[in-house]
Order: C-alpha cells, then sequence, then structure tokens
C-alpha cells in the first residue's frame, strides 16, 4: 500500500491503537496464541470456504444476539482495517480464496455491538462478501438484508433527531433559500416556490415554514408552494400530509401548498409557475444518487432552463465515481468511518437508536456502495468540491456567497447538537469532532467530522 493510504487509515480516527488485539471469549485469535478458533483447513476447497463464511458470520450474530447490551470497547482497529483491506485487495485482484480466508477472521473479531471500528469493518466485511456469494446464491439477500421502509423510516428520525448531520444540510440550505426570497420581495409577489429535486420525507421544510409564518402578518401574507419529485406515491402522499398538518399549526397569514411529482415522466411536465415568484431549485444530496454524469448533466440543463432565482446543492465530499473497485472502497472506508465515529458524540454505544441508525441507514448504504456493479448499475457519483464547482459552472451557474448568518447558524447548530460527549467547536484547521469549514472563498460551507468533510452546501444562480 502507498505510504499516503498508509496515513490515511492511520488518521480515521477511531480509537485505533496498532499492536494490541481483542480478546472476545470463543471467537477470537488469542494475542499471544497462535491458535484460532475453528481453524481454517488448508485444504478445503472454494465451496467449503463460503459454508466456513456464512458459519463464523453467523457465530458472530449469535455471540452479538447473546451479548446484546454489553458492549466491549476494543483497541484492535488498525489490524482489523488492514485486515480488511487485505480482503478488498485480493478480491480487486480475483484472488477469492484469499479473500474468503480475510473475511473468515475478521468475523471471529469484528461485532455489530462493538466499538466504531468493529462495527463499521462489520458492514464492509458483509458488502465484500456479498460480492463473493453474488447475486444468484440463495445467501445473497441474507447477507445483503433490506430494511422495510418502516424501519428506514425510524432510523433515518433517529440521526436526524441526535446528529447534525442532516439538520446542518437542511437549515442551511432553507437559510439561503430565505435569503434570497427577501432579495426579491418587493417584486415577487411575496410568493416562494421550491422545487425539490428529492422531498424524501420532506424534514427539510418545517424550519423553512415556521420562518416564513413569523414574516408573515395580515398585511403581508405570504404563498409558500412546493414541488417535490420522490418515487414513491405513498410516500410523497405522507409528506404532504406531514408538511400540510405542521403547516396548520401557524397563523393563516401563510398559505402552505404541496405538489407531489413521481420522478420521471412527470419531470416532462411543465411545472405550474406564477408570475415573479421567487424559484428556488433544492438539489440536497439528489446529485449524488444519479449514477451517470449524463444523468447529471441533464438534470442541471433542465435545473438551468427553470430560470430559478437561485440553486441550493449539497452534496456528500468524495470520490467514490473512481473506476476501479479499490479506490471506490478505500474511498467509502474512509467516509464511513468517520460517519460511525462521529455517532459516538450522539449516542452512547449501547443506544436502541445508534445501533438502528448503523443498521438500517449506514450499514445498507455501505453494502449497496459496494455492490452496484454487481447489478450491472454504475456507482452513484461523489466528488470533491473543486470537481463539481466546475461542472456547475459549466451549465451556467455560478456561485452565491454564503451568508455571515448562513455561518454562525451552522455553528450555533453545533453547539446544541454535539451532546453526548461534549466537544469543543474548533476553528478551521482543528481536528475535534464535527466542525464547520468556509471554503472556496466563502461561497462554500462544509460539515466535518476531524479532518473529512462530511457534507458541503453551496448556492448557485443563473448566470
Amino acid at each position: 500500500m502507498e505510504d499516503s493510504e498508509e496515513e490515511e487509515f492511520l488518521n480515521l480516527t477511531l480509537s485505533i491503537a496498532a499492536g494490541k488485539e481483542r480478546t472476545k471469549k470463543g471467537r477470537t485469535r488469542d494475542a499471544n496464541a497462535n491458535s484460532i478458533v475453528f481453524p481454517m483447513n488448508s485444504n478445503e476447497g472454494y465451496e467449503g470456504k463460503i459454508f466456513r463464511l456464512l458459519q463464523m458470520r453467523e457465530l458472530m450474530l449469535r455471540e452479538d444476539q447473546r451479548r446484546k447490551g454489553v458492549v466491549e470497547d476494543g483497541n484492535n482497529g488498525l489490524p482489523l482495517i488492514h485486515l480488511l483491506l487485505s480482503a478488498a485487495t485480493s478480491i480487486d485482484e480475483r484472488n477469492l480464496c484469499a479473500a474468503l480466508e480475510n473475511l473468515i477472521d475478521l468475523y471471529q473479531t469484528v461485532s455489530l455491538i462493538g466499538d466504531s471500528v468493529q462495527r463499521v469493518v462489520a458492514y464492509f466485511a458483509d458488502g465484500l462478501a456479498a460480492r463473493l456469494l453474488t447475486r444468484k446464491s440463495p445467501f445473497y439477500d441474507m447477507v445483503m438484508e433490506e430494511p422495510t421502509s418502516e424501519e428506514e423510516f425510524l432510523a433515518f428520525t433517529d440521526l436526524y433527531r441526535v446528529s447534525p448531520y442532516y439538520q446542518f444540510a437542511h437549515f442551511t440550505a432553507n437559510q439561503a433559500i430565505l435569503e434570497a426570497y427577501e432579495e426579491e420581495e418587493e417584486k415577487n409577489n411575496k410568493a416562494l416556490h421550491v422545487i425539490d429535486f428529492d422531498v424524501s420525507y420532506g424534514f427539510q421544510w418545517p424550519s423553512l415554514i415556521q420562518s416564513l409564518s413569523e414574516k408573515a402578518t395580515s398585511g403581508n401574507r405570504i404563498s409558500f408552494r412546493i414541488t417535490g419529485f420522490g418515487n414513491n406515491l405513498k410516500e410523497l402522499q405522507e409528506t404532504e400530509a406531514r408538511l400540510v398538518s405542521f403547516s396548520k399549526g401557524f397563523s393563516n397569514h401563510l398559505l402552505f401548498e404541496f405538489q407531489g411529482m413521481l420522478r420521471g415522466s412527470s419531470r416532462l411536465i411543465n411545472i405550474r409557475k406564477k408570475k415573479n415568484e421567487t424559484v428556488a431549485v433544492n438539489l440536497v444530496s439528489y446529485l449524488n444518487t444519479l449514477s451517470s454524469f449524463m444523468k447529471i448533466s441533464d438534470t442541471l440543463e433542465y435545473v438551468h432552463s427553470l430560470s430559478p432565482s437561485m440553486v441550493v446543492l449539497v452534496k456528500q465530499e468524495g470520490s467514490r465515481s473512481v473506476k476501479t473497485f479499490l479506490s471506490r472502497f478505500t474511498e467509502s472506508l474512509h467516509y464511513f468511518a468517520a460517519m460511525f465515529d462521529s455517532l459516538d458524540d450522539c449516542l452512547p454505544l449501547e443506544s436502541t437508536e445508534r445501533l438502528r441508525i448503523e443498521k438500517k441507514l449506514l450499514g445498507k448504504e455501505i453494502k449497496s456502495m459496494l455492490n452496484y456493479d454487481m447489478d450491472g448499475m454504475d456507482c452513484p457519483k461523489y466528488e470533491r468540491m473543486e470537481t463539481w464547482k466546475t461542472r456547475m459552472e459549466n451549465h451556467g451557474l455560478i456561485g452565491r456567497k454564503i451568508s455571515s448568518k448562513c455561518v454562525i447558524q451552522a455553528k450555533l447548530l453545533l453547539k446544541m447538537r454535539t451532546h453526548y460527549y461534549p466537544l469543543q467547536l474548533e476553528e478551521e484547521g482543528g481536528s475535534g469532532g464535527f466542525r464547520v469549514s468556509e471554503r472556496d472563498e466563502g461561497r462554500v460551507i462544509s460539515l466535518g467530522w476531524q479532518n473529512r468533510f462530511l457534507l458541503t452546501v453551496s448556492a448557485w444562480q443563473p448566470v
């Protein structure tokens, strides 16, 4: 491995101590012994190794169930990550037997209820195991184990409530939209129209509804309309009901309307626009979901054709769009290691909510990220700031400066939200906990954990 990659692994900011191996009754290697429980038979064939892999995984799950609610901290992070990287490298080189042996070793040490590094490695091990099994295997779905829509919604709600991750994105985006509306207040007929390309559960909009309600009076009635795209009619209906119900809790001086549209053919319909209204396009994490640069280009051309007053863009940062599996794996590991580690600042290890967030949201995304190409699909595009900045500019959009109010609000959110292990908010360049960074001469604001950027918000307008 390159020296720079070695350094990055050392900086994953998990509780890693090299040279110590965790002892776990009945399952792990003793640091002072050469034996291991259920030793590999060097003569067993590929199918035998697959069976042993599934056996070790099942033992891990059973042991986790037996110890439910009892979390043991470990200090074996660095060896685990190196073993995981070895497994990924073997898969990349098509040395499947070596990959199986590495994963079998991993399953005897990792745990879904252990410390942060054991948990994230366990989900990455599952993602690699699924690649080895392939979709034809009857055990593939067992390893991938999709959550129900109800489970996913509950996990999303938990993460939204305890972590600044989504709230940073939504509150910062909403403040930028509100400021764009205020700039045009004298000519927009007191009307704001947000076109949300991925409205999802609608959690972004209550805070903006509240802000607009506080501005509205009998002599200053405000119209706020959301056109929200989604993949699922039932989810769109539930989102509409949720937002309409919330808006009714405020004075009737705010006129709220929601129009849900199924993604796909409905986008070809001319979106209804009122004369002079302020139009804001909301691209919160939407571009990350697109699997080809052609789709991103088509979306940005469509956005430009809407002639919006402003476009707000929120993206996960990274370079997971790289072509090689190993590079995508490494970038994803760095990102999700930071995400799992950041939960230490939000919830205790044994928390039911934390386990649900990790299993139903983050774990699902990890396993999907490692297996998109197994279904003949392109990997979703995660790019670094400099790359997507050029992409936006090439589609006729120019960056707007993020206001000081947005930055102050984001920093205040961190002080309010990072409460489980109180961490001091550090200035840019620091290395502790969640942090807010202004970048690109104030046109970009990012949420980071330690030294890794997680989410970046920027605002744009047509040239």
